[in-house]
């Protein structure tokens, strides 16, 4: 008899904004019907200027930001110049794809400040590549969706845009068992990166 897969449910968003882009996710990670632990990452810092905000299972998008982080210092070598959103974007994509078979059980928003511009980009499982204003991944996805098809405009500040994410978020932990237990905002413009964690004081949290 096969083992059942339980993948820990996220509400993990991402968007583009006019000057940077902006990554948030919960922290909460469940087995089952279990709360294992309630400080897990789900959104980092795969360079200074990419990041990713992931859904799934947790060793998998773990080893994925390992093998990414280690690519893009690969492509500074060889290249002499920092990997752009697309080439990463494409970079998961492909890697994923190779793995169609064994997949990774894992979806991925990708995200980063380019010399050209903000670029966002989703993937699932097996590597398909979508370009997109905002994306949302994980057992809260539909209710982060509802706050963002409403609220998202493409000219918003990157300081607006940490709002519409944490509010985002909220709403899906609210009605979300899956998720919970505090937020991590990752915020990049063309100066960098920065991080902050937010609490989350309700019921059970």
């Amino acid at each position: 008899m096969a083992q059942q897969i339980m993948v820990p449910g996220a509400a993990s968003v991402a968007i583009k904004c006019k000057d940077g882009v902006v990554l948030g996710s919960d922290r909460r990670a469940t087995w089952g019907y279990t709360v294992t632990n309630k400080s897990t990452r789900k959104v980092f810092k795969v360079t200074e200027y990419i990041g990713m905000a992931a859904y799934g299972l947790i060793g998998d998008f773990q080893i994925l930001v390992k093998i990414l982080r280690a690519q893009a210092n690969l492509y500074i070598l060889d290249a002499g110049e920092r990997i752009s959103t697309k080439s990463m974007g494409k970079m998961v994509s492909n890697y994923l794809y190779s793995r169609k078979m064994m997949p990774l059980y894992t979806n991925l928003v990708v995200a980063g400040m380019d010399i050209d511009g903000p670029e966002l980009y989703t993937l699932d499982a097996i590597g398909s590549l979508m370009p997109d204003d905002y994306g949302a991944v994980g057992t809260g996805m539909l209710l982060s969706f509802g706050i963002l098809e409403a609220e998202y405009k493409p000219n918003l500040t990157v300081t607006a845009g940490e709002k519409l994410v944490e509010k985002a978020i909220r709403n899906s932990i609210s009605r979300d068992v899956m998720s919970g237990n505090g937020i991590d905002i990752l915020t990049i413009t063309k100066d960098g990166s920065k991080e902050k964690y937010l609490e989350v004081k309700e019921l059970g949290e």
